[in-house]
């Protein structure tokens, strides 16, 4: 995506594709990202640890998070904290489309 002012719904900047999860990048930094994905039904992300702090919030849909062993089922509007350093994988009960910030720490 250019960079500039521009106004658009997240929902619709991202469609979804038979099985297959799709990313696109908003905004790419040193400092965090911010990263659309859609995921179709009984896709997912395999369990993996990240280096900061994620932040899910579900658009559309609905997605099993595992964070640490726990399961938190999550619809749309809602949002969780992945925190770094901790084993977490998603699962896309239905199709859901979410948005993923990250910040990175300067310390």
């Amino acid at each position: 995506m250019s960079t500039g002012t521009k106004k658009a719904m997240y929902a619709d900047m991202i469609d979804y594709q038979d099985d297959s999860v799709i990313s696109t990048t908003i905004i790419e930094k040193k400092t965090g990202t911010v990263t659309l994905f859609s995921f179709d039904k009984g896709q997912g992300l395999s369990e993996h640890t990240a280096p900061f702090d994620a932040l899910v919030h579900v658009l559309d849909g609905v997605a099993d998070i595992t964070i640490s062993g726990e399961v938190y089922r999550l619809g749309a509007g809602e949002m969780i904290i992945m925190p770094e350093g901790e084993p977490h994988a998603l699962d896309a009960v239905e199709p859901f489309k979410m948005v993923l910030t990250m910040i990175r720490s300067q310390e």
